[in-house]
């Protein structure tokens, strides 16, 4: 079967034609707002034409039920006429409580919190669907889906994909059996309560130029595996070879504290939250500089983003004078939301990454990728947001 070049892509210098979307995490407010983003990229016809899409996190719930619907979705001229069975799929993911049931189960009853997570997912989405059921990006008929996690023993990304799994240290496994689920709570174990999920690795780990860790057994019989954001908090490394970068982001920004928790626990995660917000930003401020330099085409957009920083001509979802904040600062938890919450997110990515490719997205580039960005003549879930 074919293989990937040893270089994983993000060591490699060569630049590949096509357009790559990344998701970023954070729990289920940006599951949820990623899903409206992709509402606006289905309308324009981006989304049957993108050639990866990468993931990490609570974007990485997003991507893999993409994954797996994909071949339902019937698409035409870029455009899935039946888009809203991924909705509909996504909705009651959103209607579900994960992290509590988890960590409760995780402490009283047999198994991992990761494991009673990934249980989460399967019941509720996948139905014991493996990586394997993600559609073959062979001859471009469809998106290669990069699920990334955090391998804790390497300190390197761990990427998920139907044809191989791995990272640079350790190698690959090439058609790899594992769960989407599994996959997804990797993804998603966000530290410390979540992480880390424990992977068995039971098939041959194939050297790769550079695995200076193949040979030694604790690598390669089993992965530890944390939340992909620890890594790699905008899902980029798996997609920086491409030429045109669109990039959504529900990170949740870290605030000023006047009196931060002195007690271990809590402080602990205020300083993973710190960091988290440095990285974000330092990746976010590299990506912006890219896309300055020329290096490459496309947009980025954010929760938090501003509409009137697009500049746009003209407002036809009354944007200008809306506040995102409040949605901005809903918790980053895999906790039940209300449906009236979930309109608003989904309405707020859909209207972001409208503006976002209106002012980003050339004539010249859509001419060129086949697709007409026009205004939306409307939110596209009940409410407003």
């Amino acid at each position: 079967m074919p293989t990937e070049p040893a270089d994983l892509d993000s060591e490699s210098t060569e630049r590949e034609d096509g357009v790559a979307l990344s998701l970023s995490g954070g729990g289920y407010r940006a599951m949820v707002f990623h899903i409206g983003a992709l509402c606006r990229l289905n309308e324009v016809g981006l989304l049957g034409r993108l050639k990866r899409i990468s993931s990490v996190s609570g974007g990485s719930i997003t991507a893999a039920y993409l994954g797996l619907m994909w071949s339902r979705l019937e698409f035409n001229a870029g455009k899935a006429a039946n888009f809203q069975l991924f909705i509909e799929g996504m909705q009651k993911m959103a209607d579900t409580s994960v992290d509590i049931g988890a960590v409760v189960g995780g402490i009283f009853l047999p198994g991992t919190i990761s494991d009673r997570v990934a249980e989460a997912y399967d019941d509720v989405l996948f139905k014991g669907a493996k990586l394997a059921n993600l559609p073959d990006d062979h001859g471009g008929a469809a998106p290669r889906f990069v699920i990334n996690a955090t391998n804790v023993q390497t300190a390197a990304l761990w990427r998920f994909s139907r044809p191989y799994m791995g990272d640079y240290h350790v190698g690959l496994i090439d058609a790899p059996n594992v769960t989407l689920a599994t996959a997804v709570a990797a993804s998603s174990a966000f530290p410390p309560i979540l992480s880390p999920l424990t992977l068995p690795i039971k098939q041959p780990v194939r050297p790769t130029k550079g695995a200076d860790l193949n040979h030694i057994a604790a690598y390669t019989t089993q992965a530890i595996l944390s939340d992909g954001g620890v890594y790699d908090n905008l899902g980029l490394e798996t997609v920086k070879r491409f030429s045109t970068l669109l990039v959504s982001d529900a990170g949740q920004k870290v605030e000023a504290e006047p009196d931060p928790a002195h007690d271990w626990a809590r402080h602990a995660v205020r300083i993973l939250d710190v960091v988290d917000n440095q990285v974000r930003s330092l990746r976010k401020r590299q990506l912006i500089e890219a896309y300055n330099r020329g290096d490459h085409t496309g947009t980025y957009w954010g929760i938090r983003t501003n509409f009137a920083d697009y500049h746009l001509p003209s407002d036809p979802l009354n944007c200008l004078h809306r506040d995102p904040e409040p949605l901005a600062a809903i918790p980053t938890r895999l906790q039940k939301m209300p449906r009236d919450q979930q309109n608003r997110l989904m309405n707020w990515g859909y209207a972001i990454c409208d503006a976002a490719l209106r002012a980003h997205i050339s004539a010249e580039l859509q001419q060129k990728l086949g697709i007409e960005i026009t205004a939306p003549s409307g939110f596209p879930f009940p409410g407003d947001y």
